[in-house]
């Protein structure tokens, strides 16, 4: 029987109470990971109290989230970095969290774990260099790693560039899995704050090479949770459908357990 709600209404965020971080395991299910994306030191698409990267982290934490997905989108698109509000929300986080944004250099790589990141996004341009990649899964663990991989019609498109490079998605997601990476974050950049739900096709086809892939940008529905649960996918970035209301966490939680 399907869990997963299919038409109830936006409710309120606060769910069952907030759990400590606990390591990283599986749990038999498609994780779900909500977008806090920071720019000019506020959360991306949010209004009101949860606008403040605190009050978000706060209120998904409240409602039962066990992962937050933190980028700094001022550093992806090389204007400047939030490092001090991203330190601060790693400490105050009581959850797992996993932070993106521009990160491709291997010091502020490094700064993302010693400001307490449970694992670090290493972005395209990074990806593509083998002795980065490898020497951090080395360090680090691969548990505690991903390769964010943005794509426009299949082939790899670096957030913040206007680069598109020869090399597919896919050619890139088997160059890292080979040097020890297991988790790939996947995101058609078309698609980004679309709500016209996810490339779940994209995604399958890189999931294939036997990594956990988490698929971002587009989701709009519960529908399209369905479809990533269907596909087999590890998890499910969800940013602006959380903040306008299409469903609620709790929701969500149900329908990708």
């Amino acid at each position: 029987m399907d869990s997963c709600p299919r038409d109830q209404r936006w409710g309120r965020w606060r769910g069952r109470p907030a759990t400590t971080k606990s390591p990283l395991t599986t749990t038999g299910s498609v994780e779900l990971y909500p977008a806090v994306d920071i720019e000019g030191g506020r959360v991306v698409r949010a209004h009101g109290p949860v606008a403040q990267p605190l009050a978000a982290l706060a209120e998904f934490t409240r409602a039962g989230a066990r992962w937050i997905h933190l980028v700094d989108m001022d550093r992806a698109y090389g204007r400047q970095d939030n490092h001090e509000l991203i330190g601060a929300v790693l400490k105050a986080a009581e959850v797992r969290v996993q932070v993106g944004g521009g990160l491709f250099r291997e010091l502020d790589i490094e700064q993302m774990f010693t400001l307490g990141a449970t694992r670090v996004v290493i972005g395209p341009r990074g990806a593509v260099d083998n002795g980065l990649v490898a020497r951090l899964v080395a360090r680090h663990g691969a548990p505690r790693l991903a390769v964010g991989i943005d794509a426009k019609g299949g082939r790899v498109a670096p957030r913040g560039t206007v680069d598109i490079l020869e090399l597919t998605a896919r050619e890139l997601a088997t160059r890292v899995a080979g040097l020890g990476i297991r988790t790939i974050i996947y995101n058609e950049v078309t698609r980004d704050g679309k709500l016209t739900g996810p490339d779940i096709d994209g995604a399958t086809k890189i999931a294939s090479l036997g990594v956990d892939v988490i698929v971002s940008g587009g989701v709009g529905s519960l529908d399209d949770l369905r479809a990533a649960r269907g596909a087999g996918l590890a998890g499910v970035c969800v940013g602006r459908a959380l903040y306008e209301g299409k469903f609620t966490i709790a929701e969500a939680l149900a329908c990708l357990s």
